[in-house]
């Protein structure tokens, strides 16, 4: 069960910084003073990253709960 905590970790550390990712991407599109258009199509890209990047996250904070309730 110590596999399963530490996978879990990973999970989560990965999608926290694709989460970082997304977040950083973002802002620099916003500074960059580009047009409205332009930003929504950027804006529109991320999205995806950060909605897998959640999930990722997500599955590996519950498999580190399994493998806490199991161990």
């Amino acid at each position: 069960m110590e596999l399963l905590i530490w996978f879990g970790a990973f999970m989560s550390c990965v999608g926290l910084a694709a989460l970082v990712w997304c977040i950083v991407t973002v802002w620099k599109a916003r500074r960059a003073g580009l047009p409205d258009e332009a930003l929504r199509e950027r804006v529109r890209k991320v999205v995806p990253v950060n909605a897998g990047a959640l999930m990722l996250s997500i599955m590996g904070l519950m498999l580190i709960v399994l493998g806490i309730f199991l161990g």
